[in-house]
């Protein structure tokens, strides 16, 4: 299950034409069974709260799915026979029973008498007296969910009811699949809005994206299950559920909690299967055979060396991991992703800012690539007065700096971009810029006026972040490296999506958008709440965009579960070893951008 996130709004669910499927009645086993009774639907009414609230009714339905005892939602769900159904449009026909200190067994009849509540959202019957089992081995017909849906409301109609989806459904998000046992799912992977439409254009673009997700449960109330129970037989760091893998035919009771829709399997029921054809692990993209250079942007997820001897982790300021041993595990990954990417030149961001010393995280990632690669040092203590910074990184036996590293103060929210030139090493006297970025995120502490989230799906301090943008714009026309050269190479995290004011300010300015040239409105490198879209950019001035020859998104990061990344907190033991390998994928939570470009006069 998942923790409070109030996610999407209701999805419309088909009921099945099918004849129900149920079995002989058999002979009652209580003195309680066939007396006076409310139907289901007359307690949950075609709207909230029920129109029954506060008041006792008594119940005769059949146990769909049993979850009580440890671990479980403290009681049962129930259903109408299909036989005594009302089928009154937009009314549901399952209630969930809460009693905690009773157990039901699904396919009986039950008789049951209760206190009718609403509960976070949800109707429920809460258990007076005891159950009273009226006949055994019964079944009842699932409703056929399918996504999208047509009205927002229409999924309140099954609350409570078995449903089937038999529809091929996409994971869009795994973020809670280690600590909650959940995954969500969609007909379709979902795109962040502005990474396929304009802000103004966003908010249809939300509405189509809360209408077409789900929550596909665990069937527990367990935090941080011993057993991830996604994809089966178990998740592992060698059998991962990334987002874009395929599911058919989910069953289970359809339910609201944590302010979102979910799909509860019933117990006992095999684990769906799921599909990773559609989105399988990749090796890093192999360079483009017409291009003599590569550079690279890549966030590797504050990277924190602490003291730089095997201390000082417990800093206030460490955004970071917590201890030597988590440091060396994420070391591990990202610099197999680093070698993995193959790139002569290297963009970071989210490396702590601790100057550019022997001791300090640039220089000691740098030493792990090999003795060939240096740091762009600009010639500071530090790089502004952030705990984290851009830095950049190169290979000496391939590229040479020329000119001076640049940086530019541009306030107190972004991060100072890092400019530098390069030639190749035996090559002309040609060079390119590359300028690396990290701007305001779309946290939205302390914004304030202009600066908070306009719900045009551009979030928090998007004026901060495009005048930003506008500033570094102004900065590299102005040469600051002191180099004439085929042009600037704009890489970084902008925490802003292809459509949103600060990557438009600089198009305008003249820079050409190389992830949307290259790759196209199905590019991402980041996913967050389900919805896929890019942050991560590279944009090129004339002539250099022009020398361009390929540019890819590898995905090791955006797609896999949070459960993968280097940190201990919340596994087992066992899990701290089976969740982990030493290895590109989930070392950071943003996909590296690779730029393949054939610098003129430099050669293969």
């Amino acid at each position: 299950m998942r923790s409070p996130i109030c996610l999407f709004a209701p999805l419309l669910l088909l009921p099945t034409l099918a004849a129900p499927v149920f079995a002989a009645t058999a002979a009652p086993v209580s003195a309680n069974c066939g007396g006076s009774t409310t139907p289901i639907a007359d307690i949950q009414g075609a709207g909230a709260p029920s129109p029954l609230a506060g008041q006792n009714a008594s119940i005769e339905a059949v146990v769909t799915a049993d979850f009580g005892g440890t671990d479980g939602f403290g009681g049962f769900f129930v259903q109408q026979a299909d036989a005594q159904r009302r089928n009154q449009p937009g009314v549901s026909e399952g209630l969930f029973v809460y009693a905690p200190k009773a157990r039901a067994k699904a396919g009986d009849l039950v008789h049951v008498t209760g206190k009718v509540e609403e509960k976070y959202g949800q109707t429920q019957l809460t258990l007076q007296g005891a159950i009273a089992v009226c006949a055994n081995g019964q079944t009842v017909t699932p409703a056929t969910l399918t996504l999208p849906v047509d009205s927002p409301s229409a999924f309140a109609a099954y609350e409570g009811m078995l449903v089937r989806l038999p529809q091929t459904l996409s994971v869009t998000d795994n973020y809670e699949l280690g600590r909650y046992g959940s995954v969500m799912l969609s007909n379709g992977r979902l795109r962040t809005p502005t990474s396929v439409v304009p802000p103004a254009q966003a908010q249809t673009q939300i509405d189509a994206n809360a209408r077409n997700r789900l929550i596909l449960d665990d069937g527990s109330n367990k935090q941080n299950p011993a057993t991830v129970p996604y994809p089966a037989p178990g998740l592992s760091a060698a059998n991962t559920l990334r987002a874009g893998y395929t599911v058919r035919d989910v069953e289970g009771v359809l339910e609201v909690r944590y302010g979102a829709w979910r799909v509860q399997p019933l117990p006992g029921a095999a684990v769906p299967a799921f599909d990773a054809r559609s989105n399988p692990r990749t090796i890093a993209p192999a360079r483009d055979p017409k291009s003599n250079l590569r550079v690279a942007s890549f966030n590797v997820l504050n990277y924190f060396n602490g003291n730089g001897l095997g201390g000082g982790f417990d800093d206030p300021n460490n955004r970071g991991a917590k201890t030597f041993q988590e440091f060396q595990r994420q070391e591990a990954k990202i610099v197999s992703a680093l070698k993995a990417i193959d790139a002569d030149v290297i963009g970071l961001m989210e490396i702590q800012n601790n100057g550019y010393g022997e001791l300090s995280a640039v220089r000691q990632l740098a030493a792990k690539l090999g003795n060939h690669w240096r740091v762009v040092d600009p010639g500071t203590s530090r790089l502004g007065g952030d705990a984290i910074a851009v830095a950049m990184i190169y290979d000496s036996r391939k590229v040479e700096p020329v000119g001076r590293a640049a940086t530019l103060a541009i306030d107190d929210k972004n991060r100072q971009p890092l400019a530098q030139s390069f030639r190749l090493v035996n090559g002309n006297k040609q060079a390119l810029t590359v300028a690396v970025n990290h701007l305001k995120s779309k946290n939205c502490p302390d914004a304030a006026n202009d600066d908070l989230d306009q719900g045009d799906g551009q979030g928090c301090w998007n004026p901060t972040r495009t005048r930003a943008a506008a500033k570094v714009a102004d900065w590299l026309a102005g040469n600051p490296t002191g180099v004439k050269s085929q042009g600037v190479l704009l890489i970084g995290d902008f925490n802003s999506y292809t459509y949103e004011d600060p990557i438009r300010t600089l198009e305008s300015r003249g820079y050409r958008n190389l992830v949307a040239r290259w790759i196209g409105a199905n590019a991402y490198s980041y996913v967050y709440n389900g919805e896929a879209g890019y942050l991560d950019h590279a944009l090129a001035t004339l002539p250099l965009a022009s020398h361009v020859k390929a540019v890819h998104e590898w995905h090791i990061n955006a797609d896999e579960p949070l459960a993968l990344q280097y940190t201990l907190a919340y596994k087992s033991a066992e899990q701290q070893k089976t969740f982990y390998a030493a290895d590109a994928y989930r070392s950071s939570d943003h996909d590296p951008v690779l730029i393949d470009i054939a610098l003129p006069g430099g050669g293969k």
